[in-house]
Formats: structure tokens, C-alpha cells, sequence
């Protein structure tokens, strides 16, 4: 019998949104369980609802009926501030447009999620140094934003997302607006620090080619999630 926890799993989970009179059903009865280190990508046509799967996974957003879990607690039976407390300490979020703090540094950037957690500046600073170089970005900790490139701030938001040393990493299309040889360069990259930190990763892409070198696919349309 095998009692090992996944770090992340759902137990049909629905999510409906009304539109006037209306009644849209987004997601229906999804299930899916994620071990550690183990790499997920979810394929399937704008509007399909994966970004929306995607924010119930991470706690982002409640669905109409299901249970999320994370590291075995279920989300829909703690408070609002542990749900939070949980995301902060056991996931990581990459998302297409990097959503870094324009007026702070590459590492002021990967430090905040430490310092949120009550790091001591100096701890976080250390911590998100070590990441920063994980991603061969050494040379750049002192540089804002409007100083690195595209590339340079996916790898900086990806060091973000990665210095808690979360269990799973969920990322919505990371490389979208990039360009194909710096997507490329990316995925791997996120390859590599999967096999070095052991996290797990769901990724959202439309990159059939980089799916196909994650552990598992899943294919969601009209709001099932199957087998790919």
C-alpha cells in the first residue's frame, strides 16, 4: 500500500462562472495528483480553462465544489491566512509576464517571498543570492528590471518562485512572450532546476515539443482534463 502524500492533488474539482442568466461550467470533475519531483505539462485551446485550473491548484481562486490539497491539508477546511501561509511556504508561481517589482533589484525581487515569510534580510539575501546563481544570473542581482532583458527577467521570476525551495512549481505559459531560442533556453533551465531542487512542476504551455520531455501530459478541453 502506498502512503506516500502527493505535494499536490485535486479531487473533483468544478468551477462555474455565471454570465447573466447563464451558468458556464469551466471545469468539470477534474482529478490529479502530483508526486515530488515529478514534471506535468497541461496542453489544450485558449479559453480551455487551464489558467483557471491552474489558480485552484495554487489556492489562487476556490472552486464551485471539490477539494485542492496541499502537502495532504485540503485548502477548503483551513483559514483564509493558513491558506496563505501555505502557498508562501510549498509553491512557487511563473507566469508569461513576469509580474517582478519594476522599482526593486533582481535579488530585493527573489528575497521578498523570504522576507514575507520572516526571514532576516541578511538570511534572504543569502538564499536568494544562491538561486539567482542557480539560474546563471550572478552578474545581474543589483540590476532593475528595465535593465535586463526578457530572458533575464523570466530567469529572475523563476528564481522568485523557486527560493522558498517550494514543493511544486505552477507556471502558465513561462516562455509565452519570448522568443523561440530564448524559450528554448528557459525550458531548459527549468528542466534542470527540477532534476537540482527536486520540486515538482505544472506547466501550462502550447509547446507541444517541451510537453513532451515533462514526465506526464494532460490534455483539458471543454473542461476535462485526460490523459494526453
Amino acid at each position: 500500500m502506498n502512503d506516500v502524500v502527493p505535494v499536490l492533488a485535486c479531487k473533483n474539482i468544478k468551477k462555474q462562472f455565471r454570465d447573466g442568466a447563464r451558468t458556464i461550467e469551466v471545469l468539470k470533475d477534474v482529478n490529479l495528483s502530483v508526486a515530488k519531483a515529478e514534471r506535468v505539462a497541461i496542453l489544450g485551446p485558449s479559453g480551455s480553462g487551464k489558467s483557471t485550473l491552474l489558480h485552484l491548484l495554487g489556492g489562487l481562486d476556490k472552486p464551485t465544489s471539490g477539494d485542492v490539497f496541499v502537502e495532504g491539508v485540503c485548502l477548503n477546511e483551513i483559514s483564509e491566512r493558513r491558506r496563505c501561509r501555505l502557498r508562501n511556504l510549498h509553491l512557487g508561481f511563473v507566469y508569461q509576464f513576469h509580474h517582478l517589482l519594476p522599482e526593486f533589484s533582481a535579488l530585493e525581487n527573489v528575497a521578498m517571498p523570504l522576507l514575507i515569510q520572516g526571514l532576516k534580510p541578511a538570511a534572504a539575501s543569502k538564499r536568494a543570492n544562491e538561486v539567482l546563481a542557480a539560474v546563471d544570473m550572478s552578474d545581474r542581482v543589483t540590476h532593475r528590471l528595465g535593465q535586463l532583458s526578457g530572458g533575464e527577467r523570466q530567469r529572475v521570476a523563476i528564481a522568485r518562485a523557486l527560493v522558498t525551495k517550494p514543493s511544486c512549481l505552477l507556471a502558465d505559459e513561462p516562455t509565452g512572450n519570448l522568443d523561440h531560442n530564448t524559450a528554448n533556453k528557459v525550458y531548459d533551465l527549468m528542466l534542470q532546476l527540477n532534476r537540482d531542487f527536486e520540486t515538482s512542476f505544472i506547466i501550462v504551455t502550447h509547446d507541444v515539443n517541451f510537453a513532451k520531455r515533462m514526465d506526464r501530459i494532460l490534455y483539458l478541453e471543454d473542461g476535462v482534463c485526460r490523459p494526453y
